[in-house]
């Protein structure tokens, strides 16, 4: 079973901090070898939350939930990922299914616009997320943007 926090950034402790970054390094940089700069100055911004999945004391899931003016003009959701063990087990759809709640609990009736990797469409799709731009590389990797409607 899965226990979900929600944080700011100031409420996160400096073991979760480090969890969290290291989960995002672990799948964005590493497993996809793309160095970027994971660090965005966007973590900390106000009304930034931080979604966190843990099994015990294993951080195996995290999203950014952002309000609008960070990074669209919509509020979004964005450094999805889970851990590569947990990969398969139906995570990443309780993720981002969890994500998506939360975003509209805190933002209501408000838009989600997200940044997906273009190979990851149809799985959005699955959660209401519909296509609203044409592909685009960020960071050598293709992209699209999607649309939830609020």
């Amino acid at each position: 079973m899965i226990e979900w926090k929600l944080k700011l950034f100031e409420q996160l402790s400096t073991t979760e901090l480090y969890q969290l970054l290291k989960l995002r390094v672990d799948v964005f940089v590493v497993e996809q070898n793309c160095p970027y700069p994971e660090l965005d100055n966007n973590d900390d911004k106000p009304g930034v939350h931080h979604l966190l999945g843990y099994d015990g004391r294993t951080l195996v899931a995290c999203a950014r939930l952002l309000p609008k003016g960070i990074t669209y003009q919509q509020v979004s959701i964005g450094r999805v990922a889970t851990s590569h063990s947990r990969r398969g087990e139906g995570l990443g759809h309780l993720l981002i299914q969890t994500a998506t709640e939360e975003c509209q609990k805190l933002w209501p009736n408000e838009e989600i616009k997200i940044g997906a990797q273009f190979h990851l469409q149809d799985y959005y799709g699955r959660h209401g997320f519909i296509a609203c731009s044409e592909e685009y590389l960020e960071d050598d990797i293709p992209h699209i943007d999607m649309k939830l409607k609020g």
